[in-house]
């Protein structure tokens, strides 16, 4: 049995050792003939050592599973059908370039035996011992050196990984040697799509060109620039963004360092000279409202935000030396997405994008004459007093109406519908209540409250008479 993989760099050619390793040669061949490798990309490197592959989505990836055979991916197959147990021949050993072979894991039922599901490596050097008992060989590479030197040599980053892609495009099984299907397996008519968890983790396309003289630097940055817009599509694909290309907005400042005493008021007054401030908000702690030392500031104008950021970085308000910076935050979209229902866009023709009107491709922030009147769409970092106490008087309200509510099925203690109103004390209404000892309880309180001086006054004619009386007595 024999398999041709094509992969960005070239096509290998394996030949499956069926007689050495009968199961992990049909798990290999059975899922190229499911295209499941299609689109998997080669995540790591080992210079001279070896290369790993054969998970469809990368290991970097949320949405990896790390893999599955050939037998877990059946309809209504078990859990446990996810991985299998390989040949571990003695007599097979990683002597030769082009060894391949499956990655395994000790099994959680028994240490001493190890499982492999639907990654596999191929060594690019000779004599690996080491890897001898860790990974069950099943086939070697007949065809394609070349493209196996190619991506030894390819530029990685310090995981090992390849800066630009590269990735299995293909797999064709060329001998099948009569090995049956598994009940329930379903050859794909054609190639399928690569899915969006997939696309995501692209960096640098692998039919992209790149400069091969470009230095070390050039192509870490852009890397990184690949990997942010992928990390962007993720959110976007978790509901977290609206759309990947967001920008945050060019008008908004992001001030931190500050004195906990500086207010609201201000850093408007001190940042209202450069222009039109459509909001300035210190960002505040949800229960204390105390100062969590930074705040945002909404121009009107772009150019009055960059006036801002070049004359008050570093100036000194409240006895604190500030930072100035453009602020990075989309919080405000943020409310929007949470706001609209199931969390998708639904506006129905409205305008701004995505049918929500205050939402716009590079500015999120809304001025106050868009905003709903009556109601204050700041950062949401504090609860408004107002609205605090009247949910506090709400919820009161609505537990005493429960408490005096009578439970189901229960009978009222009187039929007198007047006496059922009243309330559970025992005491009559106010205006029965019978004021006739209220005097008695007026004087109680008078006493209760006076001065404690009242009594000096006695005490010293006390003491006085007390010492006339001894001074005449030694007289005598």
């Amino acid at each position: 049995m024999s398999a041709l993989i094509e992969t960005s760099l070239g096509d290998l050619t394996i030949d499956l050792l069926v007689e050495e390793a009968p199961k992990a040669s049909e798990n290999f061949l059975k899922l190229c003939k499911l295209k499941y490798f299609n689109f998997s990309p080669i995540h790591t490197v080992q210079p001279s050592f070896s290369l790993q592959t054969g998970d469809p989505i990368g290991p970097g990836s949320a949405d990896s599973d790390g893999g599955s055979s050939i037998w877990g991916l059946l309809p209504q197959a078990p859990i446990s059908k996810k991985t299998f147990i390989p040949e571990m021949s003695s007599k097979l050993k990683h002597t030769e370039r082009g060894t391949v072979s499956f990655a395994t894991t000790p099994s959680n039922a028994d240490p001493d035996v190890r499982e492999a599901a639907s990654q596999f490596l191929i060594t690019l050097g000779d004599n690996l011992d080491y890897l001898d008992g860790k990974a069950a060989i099943f086939g070697r590479v007949v065809e394609g050196f070349d493209t196996l030197e190619k991506i030894n040599t390819a530029f990685l980053d310090h995981d090992g990984r390849p800066l630009k892609d590269i990735r299995i495009r293909h797999t064709i099984v060329l001998d099948e040697a009569g090995i049956p299907d598994p009940p329930g397996f379903d050859e794909p008519p054609s190639s399928p799509v690569p899915t969006s968890a997939q696309l995501a983790t692209v960096r640098i396309a692998d039919d992209e060109e790149l400069d091969e003289n470009a230095d070390q630097e050039a192509l870490e940055q852009v890397r990184k620039e690949r990997e942010a817009r992928a990390q962007a599509l993720t959110l976007e694909m978790v509901g977290d963004l609206p759309f990947a290309e967001v920008a945050p907005p060019e008008n908004v400042l992001f001030v931190c360092k500050l004195n906990p005493v500086t207010q609201d008021e201000d850093l408007e007054l001190i940042f209202g000279r450069f222009g039109k401030i459509l909001s300035c908000e210190v960002i505040r702690d949800k229960k204390t409202g105390d100062s969590l030392q930074y705040a945002f500031i909404e121009f009107a104008e772009q150019k009055s935000c960059e006036q801002a950021y070049f004359k008050m970085d570093g100036v000194l308000i409240d006895d604190h030396r500030i930072h100035v910076d453009f602020s990075q935050s989309v919080s405000r979209m943020a409310d929007v997405w949470d706001r609209v229902k199931g969390g998708r866009w639904s506006g129905g023709g409205r305008g701004g994008f995505g049918g929500v009107e205050s939402l716009e491709k590079k500015r999120q922030y809304r001025a106050e004459d868009d905003r709903p009147k009556g109601r204050q769409d700041g950062h949401s970092m504090v609860f408004n007093d107002r609205s605090r106490n009247h949910d506090n008087n709400h919820n009161r309200d609505k537990d005493r109406h429960e408490r005096e509510r009578p439970r189901h099925g229960a009978k009222p203690r009187h039929d007198d519908r007047s006496r059922r109103n009243y309330s559970r004390s025992r005491s009559p209404p106010p205006r029965h209540r019978d004021r006739s000892h209220d005097k008695y309880r007026d004087d109680h309180d008078r006493r209760r409250f006076r001065s404690p001086d009242r009594h000096r006054e006695r005490d010293r004619r006390r003491d006085r008479s007390r010492n006339g009386y001894r001074a005449e007595r030694y007289r005598r």
